[in-house]
């Protein structure tokens, strides 16, 4: 999905710089490049299932936490 996703917010950026991750340290737990976990914190790009999962088990977080529609 490479279009902006107006419809979805999310808080990854928040959440990985408070769990005091770099993007790739983030994109290396996540099995990601660095520029996926930069495209995804700048709304350009919205992840699969798995990749969120993978996102807010490195977070210690729900994917509610990271993501959530307006």
């Amino acid at each position: 999905m490479g279009n902006h996703h107006k419809n979805l917010l999310n808080d990854l950026e928040v959440l990985r710089k408070s769990a005091g991750l770099t993007q790739q340290e983030l994109s290396e737990s996540a099995e990601v490049s660095r520029k996926s976990i930069n495209a995804i914190e700048n709304g350009i790009y919205v992840p699969s299932t798995v990749l969120s999962l993978k996102i807010a088990k490195t977070l210690n977080c729900s994917v509610e936490d990271l993501f959530k529609l307006p």
